[in-house]
């Protein structure tokens, strides 16, 4: 009897890895892209400034670099900290920090624990500027966004809206969307404030923010944007948009956060990311069905600024008031 030969086992070839755009995901494509996404950062908050009809600030002189006519709170010009990685290989133990010579020193400047004492300083001045924001909503968007455009016009109108109401407008200082919004803030007759981050290039603040902060770290300039907002408004913009997009719906999703409405405006726009969300992370069960609902999609700034208002209102209605209203719903 003839003896079957057993089959060979058949081995599937891993595929490589592969970027975004399908280019072989090596170090030298690393380090490429790292270079292209910062070019292309700067060119698109320059053009912010160039489609508002401003010189961007990093193509000043030095001498002649400046937000415009805006009231400055806190002004100093301060490098970017490009110690916040340390890849040195070199491996050092206690004692020999401390007894190593003086030509193996590291400038305390430059080290994590005055690091922190910088941390500590950007915290307080932060807190200290802003603590008279009892009603604020943070608005986030692309820098590149010009005033012709109807996104910076909408940003524009919800903003003055929510200012008549009496809300503070909190931004990320820049051009685009960021400066569509603070031109809303003052035309609305309310508070706008803008929280920049340092960058390799000068990003310049726009010229209708009447508070603005300097931050050289991203997470305590994200702090500010939360502790002092009582919603998010998401207009279309990029990675920093859909970080910060992100960031209040995971807080609300663990209960951080209370009666917050993360809004996003532009139904075209945000239209994939909803329905990825549902075909894909919906599916897959990453998120629930409830959390989709954490999500608010207009196109109406009217719309956008009467949800920021209820939700403000419902959330510091008086304790009898808020029990009644629960009462009523059950029955």
């Amino acid at each position: 009897m003839a003896t079957r030969k057993p089959a060979k086992a058949t081995t599937r070839k891993a595929k490589k890895a592969v970027t975004g755009t399908g280019k072989p995901a090596d170090l030298t494509q690393l380090k490429e892209a790292e270079e292209s996404a910062r070019a292309a950062l700067r060119e698109r908050t320059e053009q912010g400034h160039i489609l508002a009809g401003r010189t961007p600030p990093s193509q000043m002189e030095p001498r002649q670099q400046t937000s415009g006519p805006t009231k400055i709170s806190i002004s100093r010009v301060r490098p970017a900290d490009y110690s916040i990685r340390d890849d040195r290989p070199l491996i050092e133990t206690q004692d020999e920090k401390l007894l190593g010579s003086a030509s193996s020193r590291v400038d305390f400047t430059r080290t994590d624990p005055w690091r922190v004492l910088r941390i500590m300083s950007e915290l307080i001045e932060g807190f200290d500027t802003l603590a008279g924001v009892e009603k604020g909503v943070s608005i986030f968007g692309s820098a590149r966004t010009g005033p012709d455009d109807p996104q910076y016009q909408a940003a524009q109108e919800t903003s003055r809206l929510l200012a008549e109401a009496g809300f503070a407008i909190i931004t990320g200082a820049g051009p685009g969307i960021m400066e569509a919004a603070n031109k809303g803030a003052r035309e609305g007759h309310g508070r706008s404030i803008g929280c920049n981050i340092e960058l390799p290039f000068e990003q310049g603040s726009n010229p209708y923010v009447d508070t603005v902060i300097e931050f050289r770290y991203f997470f305590i300039r994200k702090l500010m944007f939360v502790k002092y907002a009582s919603a998010f408004i998401i207009f279309p913009g990029g990675f920093g948009t859909l970080d910060e997009a992100c960031e209040a719906l995971t807080l609300i999703q663990t209960g951080q956060l209370y009666q917050f409405p993360v809004i996003l405006f532009g139904r075209h726009y945000w239209a994939g990311l909803i329905r990825w969300l549902r075909s894909r992370v919906l599916l897959e069960k990453k998120i629930s069905p409830g959390d989709l609902d954490l999500l608010l999609v207009t196109d109406d700034p009217d719309e956008a600024a009467r949800a920021v208002i209820a939700a403000h209102e419902a959330h510091y209605k008086p304790p009898q008031r808020r029990a009644s209203d629960q009462m009523r719903r059950q029955t």
